[in-house]
């Protein structure tokens, strides 16, 4: 007789996390009255943390489509949050740059984000929460070395 998959395995801990998590700041937003979908938040955010970036990167970090990231990126450049300028570099390619218009939407975001994660931490002390973003970090970089078909032991793990 086959044995049953353990719930409580690292992967399946880290998948329903990472899917409540995320569950929980779609409803947030979507009740925080910001006119924005959680995507676009995510998006709004993500553009800021990585300013000047191209298209392709920010839907590679997000984990979604180019087709996906485009429909988001129409709607906040048509409400002023965001603009693409040309790369000097290739002009076919466009970079991201946040608008003046938005640095109070994204404050408003960041907001939400915090008292959604104060409330998910809530009972860890500073130092767990460092090991735990150390360890994660860790995993991010191992993961992307299999992405790339690489060794994570010689990559900066402060990506």
């Amino acid at each position: 007789m086959p044995s049953r998959p353990d719930p409580d395995t690292l992967g399946f801990v880290l998948t329903d996390v990472a899917r409540m998590l995320r569950s929980a700041f779609e409803r947030r937003i979507n009740t925080a009255g910001l006119g924005l979908t959680p995507g676009e938040a995510r998006t709004l955010v993500r553009i800021a943390s990585l300013e000047g970036s191209r298209q392709l990167e920010i839907a590679q970090r997000m984990g979604i489509e180019p087709m996906t990231l485009s429909t988001y990126l129409d709607r906040l450049q048509s409400l002023g949050f965001i603009e693409r300028r040309p790369d000097p570099a290739d002009r076919r390619a466009k970079l991201i740059f946040t608008t003046t218009a938005s640095v109070e939407l994204i404050a408003n975001i960041r907001a939400e984000q915090i008292e959604l994660m104060q409330h998910v931490t809530s009972g860890m002390d500073v130092a767990e929460l460092d090991l735990m973003r150390g360890q994660l970090k860790r995993l991010r970089a191992n993961l992307l070395a299999l992405e790339e078909g690489d060794s994570a032991l010689d990559r900066e793990v402060d990506r």
